[in-house]
């Protein structure tokens, strides 16, 4: 078979040399410029024809074929994938209930009685519901709320908080938007992320028009060298994102002489800092940033992790001084929390209800954990106590994309680590296991046996 004869036209794509020639090869097979089964050009001669590096074009190739748009043989070559895997739609953040799908994908709470608590909290709403329940929800009628939210976090170590530096938002996603907002100044601010980091900050930045850095990391997170050097070369960056307490997703956690590094950095380049805290390890007696730097953290959390996500609940705790700053930007977007979603928060919190949701939800969480720890363990995996997923490096002889499309064929899903990497930055030969609470024992711990066994089997011709 003969290669096919394609050069793109490069100009029409922005970005990167490699993500530019990675959108064209997408355009080409989608447009059915290049047809199914067809043999791309060899990475040298395509590199020769473009004249950019060997790398570039193998990058470019591998994250096409991440997508399943395109396959490669050991001996033969890059082809265009058949039509089946061009035509798939890419899986969202959920996926409705399968009894032949196990979901590792997100992790997902157990049922331990949330519905009960909640029905009982809701009669008691009820029956005390009044004429302020026709007006606009207010930030002051919020103040035992937030009260509560700090009775809640009083087994974190955060230094003095009070009433007057919490911010109730809904959710963590909306509460990392608010912290963006109320920092982030200029036509186009720099934003500092870990190298791998929740997609969700990406996605507030950009609709400040903010543009990410990645910070490169090890074994406890940021590297400090590597912050030092971010703030040299972008000396205008305002914001730094970071979650020290259980990174997402390498499972990895910050010391105490790493934490008080990285925020001497911080208070030597007037950065402000965004610690997400919303995936919590349970009992940490670690100080947190805000802890350490109470004039430039703003401490976000949520109980989508720990009692339910439907509830849409978060909160952030100021840098002292600047909660009225916080909640002023909040009330420009929302006015203040739903009356629902305020008045159940808050009897679930001061009824402890709350607090026996989280206990019983980690009862169930951890042994789960462990069954993956136990049967993974042999592997280079990364993981938490209380921290409901597990990072798993691939071992020789396997990719991650094409670990996870042998996985997905038979019923197993997870994330790999692109989506979870900047566009230009690094994404490791490695995926994301969600511990999932939602789905009987049984089938996740055959989900988990599934993984185990490929990982044992990797295939004899690598698609690289």
């Amino acid at each position: 078979m003969t290669d096919t004869i394609w050069q793109p036209d490069l100009s029409q794509f922005a970005g990167p040399k490699y993500m530019a020639l990675a959108d064209a090869l997408r355009s080409a097979v989608r447009e059915g410029e290049l047809t199914e089964g067809a043999r791309l050009p060899t990475v040298r001669n395509l590199a020769w024809r473009l004249k950019m590096t060997p790398g570039t074009v193998a990058r470019a190739y591998q994250m096409v074929m991440q997508d399943g748009l395109l396959s490669g043989e050991v001996g033969r070559g890059t082809f265009v994938a058949a039509t089946a895997a061009k035509a798939k739609a890419p899986h969202g953040l959920y996926i409705e209930p399968d009894t032949k799908v196990v979901d590792l994908g997100a992790p997902q709470l157990p049922d331990v009685g949330q519905g009960v608590a909640f029905a009982r909290a809701l009669r008691g709403i009820a029956d005390r519901m009044g004429p302020d329940w026709l007006t606009y929800p207010s930030q002051r009628a919020e103040a035992p709320l937030r009260t509560a939210v700090v009775d809640w976090l009083s087994d974190r170590v955060l230094g003095p908080i009070g009433t007057e530096d919490v911010v109730l938002v809904n959710g963590g996603q909306n509460a990392i938007s608010v912290v963006m907002q109320a920092c982030l100044r200029g036509e186009k601010p720099i934003v500092l992320l870990e190298d791998l980091a929740y997609s969700g900050v990406r996605h507030a930045a950009a609709l400040l028009r903010a543009e990410p850095v990645a910070l490169e990391m090890d074994g406890e997170g940021v590297r400090p060298d590597a912050l030092e050097a971010a703030c040299r070369r972008h000396s205008t960056a305002q914001l730094l994102c970071l979650t020290p307490q259980g990174q997402n997703p390498t499972a990895v956690s910050m010391g105490p002489e790493r934490r008080a590094a990285i925020t001497r950095i911080a208070r030597a380049h007037d950065l402000q800092i965004v610690e997400d805290d919303c995936y919590s390890v349970a009992k940490s007696q670690l100080p947190q940033l805000r802890a350490l730097a109470p004039e430039r953290t703003w401490y976000v959390g949520s109980l989508s992790k720990s009692v339910s996500a439907a509830l849409r609940f978060g909160y952030v705790v100021c840098p002292t001084g600047k909660g009225e700053t916080g909640r002023m930007v909040a009330q420009h977007a929302f006015f203040a929390l739903a009356r629902p979603v305020s008045d159940l928060c808050l009897d679930l919190i001061v009824s402890g209800d709350a607090e026996k949701i989280r206990a019983s939800v980690q009862a169930e969480l951890a042994p789960r954990l462990q069954m993956v720890v136990n049967m993974l363990g042999a592997y280079d995996i990364s993981w938490l106590p209380g921290l409901p997923f597990v990072w798993l490096r691939m071992p020789r002889g396997w990719r991650a994309s094409s670990f996870m499309r042998a996985a997905e064929a038979e019923g197993v899903l997870m994330r790999s680590s692109d989506t979870y990497a900047l566009n230009h930055g690094r994404a490791p030969n490695a995926v994301r296991l969600a511990v999932s609470g939602a789905m009987p024992r049984p089938r996740f711990e055959a989900g988990i046996a599934t993984i185990a066994r490929l990982l044992s089997n990797p295939p004899q011709e690598l698609s690289i």
